[in-house]
């Protein structure tokens, strides 16, 4: 019986693991202002969100600058100065404000349930693009106006499903990844065979990994095919993986871990057969 008891709570571990991790990554990583403008800050240097960023921009400022007979001209010379502009540490300022504040409309959304898409207002890359050009002499710039410009980057069919299965996520946040901990050492204490356990316990951790980033996989290829024809796939991507990139390194962190500790207990086992 203890054998039975020690099996199923190594099982159970195996599956808490990928429900542990997305737990806590919804409450602390997703749900933390901070830490997710830190996990969208790198794509500030991403191509391809560069160049969604760079296309909505252009768009919304071509021929709003009274330019007269030199129009053409400043329209081509804005586009070259936001490609130039996108690399500048001004740039990144301006992207992590921007996401700070899709950050607070997001959790506004899952709070309140309005608005049916992650958005991020471009607002402050505008504002800082007009700032850089004036500094730098270029022709009409201050004429730029300053608006709203927001860039759909996800959509969401079902809010109400999102918000409760969120809320869930929080509240289960803490106490889930403690569980499994207890779980599985609980699973070691009970076994008949303590080494056995541990090497068993071990690809238990190992097998919940995976589970992990399969899940990470699987839900990545849904997201992307569940898209609008008019939001930037590749963009789209780089977001996912980067609000995600926390679950692929718990993943990697957990098989490390687990299956060290299934080598360590069978190489103690050998060692001790050794006469």
């Amino acid at each position: 019986m203890r054998t039975i008891l020690s099996a199923v709570l190594i099982a159970l571990v195996a599956l808490l693991v990928p429900a542990s991790a997305i737990a806590y990554w919804a409450d602390r990583e997703l749900g933390n202002a901070d830490r997710y403008t830190a996990a969208m800050s790198p794509l500030a240097a991403n191509h391809d969100v560069q160049e969604v960023v760079i296309t909505q921009v252009t768009r919304a400022l071509a021929g709003q600058i009274d330019a007269g007979p030199f129009q053409m001209g400043v329209d081509a010379l804005l586009g070259e100065a936001l490609h130039s502009f996108a690399g500048t540490p001004a740039y990144l300022t301006a992207w992590d404000a921007a996401n700070r504040a899709a950050h607070a409309a997001f959790l506004d959304a899952l709070t309140t349930g309005h608005g049916d898409a992650l958005t991020i207002d471009l607002e402050p890359v505008i504002a800082q693009v007009k700032g850089e050009l004036v500094e730098g002499g270029v022709p009409f710039a201050d004429r730029i106006p300053v608006t709203h410009l927001s860039v759909k980057v996800m959509e969401y069919d079902n809010l109400g499903a999102l918000r409760e299965g969120f809320h869930m996520l929080q509240i289960a946040g803490v106490w889930l990844p403690v569980l499994t901990l207890a779980l599985a050492a609980a699973a070691i204490a009970v076994a008949v065979h303590r080494r056995r356990a541990v090497m068993a316990t071990g690809l238990g951790l190992a097998v919940g990994a995976g589970l992990l980033w399969l899940t990470v996989e699987v839900c990545r290829r849904l997201t992307l095919d569940d898209l609008p024809a008019d939001i930037d796939r590749p963009a789209a991507g780089a977001v996912y993986d980067a609000l995600t990139s926390f679950l692929r390194t718990t993943a990697s962190v957990v098989l490390v871990i687990g299956l060290t500790a299934a080598l360590a207990a069978w190489v103690m086992g050998r060692v001790r057969r050794t006469p």
